[in-house]
């Protein structure tokens, strides 16, 4: 592999006083530069995945490194006043591990066609599906322009480091619109939303489901009330270190049966409850005294988002309780618009989430292979597509309600 380059001449850039970084390391960055570029118009502040508090955790922490094949790959775009004017998350990679946009059959195909997949570039934030801007651009910039930059030293930079391919996943629609225009293969996939009515409570938004939803919803609040189980929702100031043990403990068991190797260090929940606290709940389950389950979730400007729950004794029901119903609970009395509960899952539209696209997009040097992908992805997002109407059509809500996709 060549080396890393530190500093790239994009192809065909618009002005000469633009200059392109490679930034190996995120603590590189003043964090009211990577700020300013990733905050949304609406909030002035970063959707918490995006923030520079959130990235650089994942990276001081030991979590996403070239040692877990997470090599931090972060593109700048500078002023001639050294000024950041655009950034993108980009890492390289030696698996697709922590991506929930599945391209192993994607690597096969490449094994069998004499190539190598790996290393791939991705532009996403690890371990986290959750959809947002993957070009991050500071107010008033040339967005459309920066973005085409972005795209063209990501390509040149995955040849230098003699990658198979660039994949940007879970962006904005927005965004993903325009990268196939700038001519990336594009991909959809699907995740399941709970909306926000504007309910004033639990009981208005079971309300609107069907009477046999409603009762099955019902009945498995009740029984997991029966058991004896309490919750606190935790979030700001009074999180504790020892929440953070606690959840920890319930973090790794869930890991271990799923996965394997948990992704995440104990000290990436350290560093968040210190930097972002209040983006921060942590949904403590107790029996009597005891603490028995925890899910963490984080805060945005409308969403509440659902990352990762865990156990130390198992009830029926208690993990739709604490990560479904407290989640919608938590984002009626905060005014929240939604609730994303992470990845795949089926199960939850019973439970009042319905179905949402996410996006992702890719360029891969293979030409035999490139030309495939864009065949097949033709037909995977009419596909999609279909299975997300047909959905919606069996969705539990009240059939005179009016039910849209996210």
């Amino acid at each position: 592999m060549d080396a890393i380059p530190s500093t790239m001449a994009a192809m065909n850039p618009p002005s000469e006083h633009l200059r392109v970084q490679v930034i190996q390391r995120l603590a590189d960055v003043p964090r009211e530069d990577w700020q300013a570029c990733a905050q949304t118009s609406e909030s002035h502040t970063p959707e918490p995945f995006l923030s520079w508090d959130f990235l650089e955790a994942l990276e001081s922490s030991g979590s996403a490194t070239a040692h877990t094949g997470w090599q931090p790959l972060h593109l700048g775009v500078f002023s001639e006043t050294d000024e950041l004017l655009a950034a993108m998350p980009l890492y390289l990679k030696n698996h697709s591990q922590g991506e929930y946009v599945f391209d192993h059959a994607w690597a096969d195909a490449l094994h069998r066609a004499g190539g190598r997949y790996y290393p791939k570039l991705q532009c996403s934030v690890p371990f986290t599906p959750a959809t947002g801007a993957r070009l991050l651009v500071r107010e008033g910039a040339d967005a459309a322009t920066l973005h085409a930059l972005m795209v063209r030293a990501a390509i040149e930079l995955a040849s230098k480091v003699e990658a198979s391919s660039l994949h940007i996943t879970f962006p904005t629609e927005s965004e993903w619109q325009a990268l196939g225009r700038l001519g990336l293969l594009q991909r959809v996939d699907q995740q399941f939303h709970w909306q926000n009515n504007s309910y004033a409570g639990f009981d208005d938004f079971l309300a609107e489901l069907s009477s046999k939803k409603r009762k099955n919803i019902r009945r498995e609040r009740r029984l997991v009330q029966q058991a004896g189980i309490s919750f606190e929702w935790v979030t700001g100031s009074n999180l504790k270190e020892s929440h953070w043990d606690f959840f920890y403990r319930c973090y790794l068991d869930t890991g271990s049966r799923k996965w394997g190797t948990p992704y995440l260090t104990r000290q990436f929940f350290s560093l968040i409850g210190e930097r972002m606290a209040e983006q921060v709940l942590l949904i403590l389950c107790r029996r009597g005294n005891r603490e028995i389950a925890a899910a963490i979730n984080f805060i945005g400007a409308h969403a509440l988002f659902g990352r990762n729950w865990g156990c130390v004794e198992d009830h029926e029901f208690l993990h739709f309780e604490a990560c479904y119903y407290q989640a919608i609970e938590f984002a009626i009395a905060h005014g929240l618009t939604r609730v994303e509960a992470g990845a795949q899952g089926a199960h939850k539209i019973a439970r009042g989430y319905v179905p949402s696209l996410t996006y992702s997009a890719h360029w891969v040097a293979h030409e035999g292979l490139r030309r495939a992908l864009q065949d097949y992805l033709g037909r995977e997002r009419e596909h999609v597509e279909a299975h997300l109407h047909m959905l919606l059509e069996h969705a539990p809500f009240r059939k005179d309600i009016h039910l849209a996709s996210c």
